[in-house]
């Protein structure tokens, strides 16, 4: 089972990492302003990663694939890391569909 990990970065803002069994971060926030805004984009990714449509799969401009995760109105709600190959790509995709739905939260920003 995943968990996610909040923490604060250095300029206040609130984020957080979906991380597979293994440790790995298989997602990553953008910044919020408030705990409980970073506390519902958590929620919002439990429900949209069951959803396949609402991955966005892109490659970067240096040709590595990676992946969005959109929230229903659109808005990005967790990035992937560069992959080398769009299989490991597609393979993080369904990491974050098994992993999100029954993750844990652990708070690390106090």
């Amino acid at each position: 089972m995943g968990k996610f990990v909040i923490t604060k970065r250095v300029n206040g803002e609130f984020q957080f990492n979906l991380k597979a069994n293994n440790g790995q971060i298989i997602l990553a926030s953008e910044g919020y302003g408030t705990k409980p805004s970073c506390q519902n984009g958590i929620e919002s990714v439990k429900h949209n990663a069951q959803d396949d449509t609402k991955f966005d799969r892109k490659t970067a401009v240096n040709g590595k694939p990676y992946f969005n995760l959109k929230a229903t109105n659109g808005q990005i709600i967790g990035t992937s890391e560069m992959y080398e190959t769009v299989a490991s790509r597609d393979n993080g995709i369904e990491s974050v569909k098994n992993n999100a739905p029954d993750a844990t939260t652990e708070d690390l920003s106090s």
